[in-house]
């Protein structure tokens, strides 16, 4: 069973696995079912979700929802202790085993596994993908498809469909679209067009004749030999110069090759995939595997389908594992026949093996069957496990705990600093901003850094630091970094500079210098955004991963805004929504969706110095982050004793998604007991605690948004204001009256 989040084995060696296909993700369940000590796995999607394909069609159709169609792989992930990383490659780097990126560092890997799918072979001409939808990638798709549903929906004519592809996919989909549609009352027209002479070339007689009644009474006009070779807006045109006009061109044309393939200097087939042995490891590079539709088998070729794809799941998870302890591979073998269920859109599926075929509505029952059971293992995921991590391999070398400088025991003091070479290592290629205010920085680091202080500004000083919430240590260091910064923006400061305060857990100074790299590396891209300096830092070593900052900022003498001031009269505005500690919790245990995740990480990305800017423009009297203590408890500091009632409106708060589902199935952070126990320093209003938003007062905020108490008068400019600068979820969530004469602060509801 899978080890808890919080207790880990050192990393002595970095599994990754690009793309969150159908193969990738039985290798995640694996590794998290039965882990491998010492070995971090990552997975990289350019979407926290994954549609399985075998129920894309019955999403189309409508009969199922896009939460029973997708994996969810930021649970997944959690569930097996690894990494989920949201981005998209674009390159490998086999002499440096790093994976590449357009927009952060690279990612290192010991073993590399691809499963990132393909695209449809478009025209030789170029890319038509803005007068056409490809079905490839499928998430893509799924979005363009809800826009021309709307298209479709405020066509007063009849609409003209093309489906370009005579293959099990574009027959499918064909047939879901024509049923959707015409259930939604809407007048199509569809055609299927293929370059083939017969819908269907590899599938038995059997099969396309039964094809063939059902695309007829379904009014579904076949176009065969009908290669296209152009699309434009309003039409086709084929080989033979014939051009057929449509409104819409579904394009479903057999699978094309990422690029990058070759560009990765891979050895590939005549198509671009990347060419792979009976081990599923790349002929050209050992330790690089390949499956599903962006592989193929050099000496078992097989058709790109869901099917190969599942069924390659468990052999490459047991090579993936002996690949990381060195130990001889395993031949796969796939099936020569293969159970094919092709629904019509309708409650109606054909089925076909070999030379045997059959139809019915029994047939779309079985499809449901087997697509529901192969979703459950992945949707009903079994209860986390708090079992500490099992023995570490010898195969993958000496654990770091146990004396990877030679000695048994840790020491502590300057004994526990980072080794000199390894912060050498992190360093190399920071480059961080250049103030002329730092005399001395990392430029030529000293035993402190030196920065002036103009003489008629103050310096403002704060320091933060945390452990990891999320797994990618980039992100990690930008979230850091934008907290750790907020309390300068409260406060009305410009950004002056950083220094680093970070413990690294005992791993091998390779994985330690790359760790430390890529948090940095999303640090200084928060700190070169606001005009900071990083000038120095301290790292040591310790049981577990911490990362903050100590900032200063300057600003002018008598403009400091600070958290008491606020008056009566004035409204409370949040610039962000709340919920990040609930979200959180759950996720730590492998029950927030990944919608909810992304959600929570963009709020947290989401720099607050314009806001704060627009705060001060527009008088506010009062200012604070909302951080660790919750929304509660940074109100509390700011009424303070001066005797004022704050009437909070509990329906207006800006909840993140995902926040009330967290908190009510009992997932709060552990800060949360802490945070409701200052409720009673303040008079609160009954109805107030019964309200079902009321626990999410005390849920404590990472990177959170700022609260204020700005002049009602400006209250409607300001919130303006702040939505055009990107702070969507603003809100006015209470207003400030004169309290009772006593010294506890007043917190109402209002009704």
């Amino acid at each position: 069973m899978n080890k808890s989040p919080m207790r880990k084995a050192p990393v002595l060696k970095d599994l990754v696995l690009v793309g969150g296909g159908h193969s990738h993700v039985a290798v995640v369940k694996a590794f998290g079912m039965k882990p491998l000590p010492g070995v971090r796995v990552t997975l990289v999607s350019r979407n926290s979700r994954t549609p399985y394909s075998g129920m894309l069609p019955g999403l189309i159709a409508g009969r199922y929802s896009a939460e029973e169609a997708h994996i969810d792989l930021v649970p997944l992930c959690r569930f097996a202790g690894a990494r989920f990383i949201g981005a998209e490659v674009n390159g490998v780097d086999a002499a440096s085993n790093t994976v590449r990126f357009a927009d952060r560092p690279p990612l290192p890997y010991d073993v590399l596994s691809i499963n990132s799918g393909s695209t449809p072979s478009l025209l030789e001409g170029g890319d038509i993908s803005d007068v056409v939808v490809p079905v490839k990638p499928i998430d893509r798709f799924l979005e363009r498809w809800e826009a021309l549903v709307e298209r479709v929906r405020h066509r007063m004519e009849t609409t003209r469909i093309a489906v370009v592809g005579g293959g099990a996919g574009g027959v499918e989909l064909a047939l879901s679209v024509e049923h959707h549609l015409s259930s939604l009352g809407m007048s199509t027209c569809v055609e299927l067009l293929t370059a083939d002479a017969e819908i269907l070339p590899t599938h038995n007689r059997g099969v396309r004749r039964r094809f063939g009644r059902i695309l007829s009474r379904r009014g579904i006009e076949v176009h065969t030999d009908s290669r296209i070779v152009a699309a434009f807006p309003g039409g086709l045109r084929t080989q033979d110069g014939d051009e057929f006009p449509f409104d819409e061109v579904l394009w479903v044309t057999h699978a094309a090759a990422a690029p990058w393939f070759v560009d990765s200097g891979f050895d590939v087939d005549g198509e671009g995939f990347l060419l792979v042995d009976a081990t599923l490891q790349s002929t050209s590079h050992p330790g690089i595997f390949g499956a599903g539709d962006a592989a193929a088998m050099r000496d078992d070729p097989r058709p790109k389908s869901g099917v190969f794809a599942v069924r390659q799941g468990r052999p490459l998870a047991r090579n993936l594992r002996k690949a990381l302890l060195g130990q001889p591979l395993v031949a796969y073998r796939p099936q020569r026949e293969f159970l094919s269920l092709i629904g019509t859109g309708e409650p109606y599926a054909v089925a076909s093996r070999g030379r045997w075929s059959a139809e019915g509505q029994w047939v779309w029952n079985w499809k449901d069957r087997i697509d529901r059971r192969f979703m459950d293992k992945y949707q009903r995921l079994p209860a986390m496990s708090d079992a500490q991590p099992g023995k570490i391999p010898p195969e993958l070398g000496e654990d770091p705990i146990s004396g990877a400088r030679g000695d048994a025991m840790r020491c502590g003091g300057c004994g526990a600093k980072v080794g000199a070479e390894t912060l050498q290592a992190a360093l190399a290629g920071i480059e961080p901003v250049n103030r002329p205010d730092v005399v001395v920085g990392l430029e030529a680091p000293d035993d402190a850094a030196l920065v002036s202080v103009p003489a008629d500004r103050l310096s403002v000083l704060s320091v933060d630091a945390f452990r990891p919430m999320i797994e990618d240590p980039w992100l990690f260091g930008k979230i850091t970094a934008n907290h750790c910064l907020n309390d300068l923006f409260a406060i009305g400061a410009e950004a002056q500079t950083a220094m680093t305060i970070v413990t690294l857990p005992l791993w091998r100074e390779r994985k330690l210098a790359e760790e430390l790299r890529q948090m940095l590396a999303g640090a200084l891209e928060v700190f070169a955004a606001e005009g900071a300096a990083l000038v120095g830092g301290h790292t040591s070593e310790g049981a577990e991963l911490s990362l903050g900052f100590s900032v200063t900022g300057l600003i002018d003498r008598d403009c400091a805004l600070l958290k008491r001031g606020m008056q009566a009269g004035d409204v409370l505005i949040l610039t962000k929504a709340i919920g990040t500690g609930a979200i959180f919790a759950a996720d730590m245990r492998a029950r927030a969706k990944g919608v909810w995740v992304d959600a929570a990480l963009e709020s947290m990305l989401q720099s607050n110095a314009a806001a704060a800017t627009s705060l001060h423009a527009h008088g506010a009297r009062a200012c604070t982050d909302v951080t660790g203590f919750g929304l509660f408890g940074h109100l509390l500091e700011m009424v303070g004793d001066d005797r004022l009632t704050v009437t909070l409106n509990a329906d207006a708060l800006p909840l993140l998604t995902g926040a009330v589902e967290s908190i009510r199935a009992g997932f709060a952070s552990s800060l949360q007991p802490d945070n409701e126990r200052l409720a009673r320093r303040a008079d609160v209003a009954p109805e107030l605690v019964s309200h079902p938003n009321y626990p999410l007062l005390f849920d404590p905020q990472t990177a959170g948004g700022l609260l204020a108490a700005v002049p009602a008068a400006a209250v409607e400019s300001c919130i303006r204001e702040l939505n055009a600068l990107g702070y969507e979820r603003t809100a006015a969530i209470g207003t400030v009256t004169p309290g009772p004469r006593t010294r506890r602060a007043t917190i109402a509801l209002r009704s």
